[in-house]
Parts: C-alpha cells; structure tokens; sequence
C-alpha cells in the first residue's frame, strides 16, 4: 500500500477546485475577481492631495514644485539644511538634475554604503495609499533601497494614479517585459519585531521625501 503524500493530495485538491476556472489563471497568478471601486471610497479632493495626505500619515514627507525650476531651489534647501556629503544616485536623469541644484552626487556602486542619501525616480505614485511604485527596470541598483539611510523620491504629476492597480497596468504597459522586481515604498521602513517596539530605518531608510513636480 502506498504511503500517504500530503503534498500530491493538495496538489490534487487545487487541480480539482481550478478545473473549469482557467479564464480566472494567468500562468501563476489569478484575476482580481473583486473590483476595488465597490468597496473603497471615492476619491473626495484631488488625487495630489490624497496622495500627500496619505504620505504624510505614515510618515512620509511631501513636497509639491510648481515647475523644475522650484523643484532644484528646493533640493538645494534641503542639502544645505541636512549638510549631507555622500548623495548617491544610480539614474543618470536624477544626477542631472542634483548638478542643476548643486548638489555633489556619485554613482559609483561600490560606494553604496557610504551614503547619507540616496535620490531615485519612481515609476507612479499610489495616491489611495500614499505609496511610491519603484521597479527593477527603473532603479537599476536595487541594494539602493536597503542601504540607503533616506530616500528622496523625484515624481511628475503625470505619475500620479489612483491604485495599485492602476501602476501596475501602467508597467506593463511600459515595458515589452514585465520587470523581475516590482515594489510600492510606504512610508518610511519600520518594524515591530523586536521586543514589540516600533523601530525606523531597521529594513531601509529612516525617513522618505517626495518631491511632487507639476508637469501637466
């Protein structure tokens, strides 16, 4: 008599239950089968004041620049207030802009550690949940967001969307193949792990910055 497999029988029993299901199966992943607008609230006040609302309530921070010229007077602010030395950044657009503002920056990846700060794009802005979707495609040293003490973000309003959902179309849209890593940052990192009590900057950085630029 053969000995019993859980494994197979569950293996099994998920076959069994999918059967004549398959329009709900893409390769591993399943259809949404519930649509977020039945049970979430509309949006009362415009997206860019969600969104900075919600960033700002799991403690994000929030910039809004009317053109790029407010965005670099404001980056500069901030670097001469915070006296940083080591601003890493591993997008070529963004060190454009740190040079504009003055800003003393490096992209050399072996330096990562050493950073006081790391500033990158984004690929949208989650206004529901005051999230920044990053993916690999985008952030080409990954390690960025572990290591990096403070993370400034720069986004355009034309990135802003409602939903997660939205940003992932969005995505794939964007691109011929779906990035291998794709993440939403909420707010700053931080856990409760350790002895129940709330600590920052355990898993990546102590404080997120958001820079929002009009360009509609």
């Amino acid at each position: 008599m053969p000995e019993p497999n859980p494994g197979k029988d569950i293996i099994q029993n998920i076959r069994k239950t999918l059967k004549g299901r398959v329009d709900n199966v893409i390769g591993n992943a399943f259809k949404p089968e519930i649509n977020s607008a039945d049970y979430l609230p509309e949006f009362d006040d415009l997206p860019e004041l969600i969104f900075a609302r919600n960033l700002v309530r799991v403690g994000g921070k929030f910039s809004f620049c009317l053109d790029k010229k407010e965005l670099l007077a404001g980056l500069a602010d901030l670097y001469q207030e915070k006296k940083w030395e080591a601003i890493y950044t591993p997008e070529q657009s963004i060190k454009v802009l740190l040079d504009m503002a003055g800003i003393p920056n490096y992209s050399d990846m072996h330096r990562i550690k050493e950073m006081d700060a790391a500033v990158s794009a984004c690929e949208y802005l989650i206004a529901r949940t005051g999230s920044v979707m990053v993916s690999s495609a985008q952030i080409k040293e990954r390690r960025m967001l572990g290591f990096a003490p403070i993370h400034i973000v720069i986004a355009y309003t034309s990135q802003l969307v409602n939903e997660i959902k939205d940003g992932i179309i969005g995505i794939r849209e964007n691109y011929i193949k779906m990035p291998s890593m794709v993440s939403t940052i909420t707010g700053p990192s931080r856990t409760a792990d350790i002895e129940k009590t709330l600590v920052q900057g355990m898993h990546g950085p102590e404080e997120l910055y958001v820079f929002l630029v009009n360009d509609k």
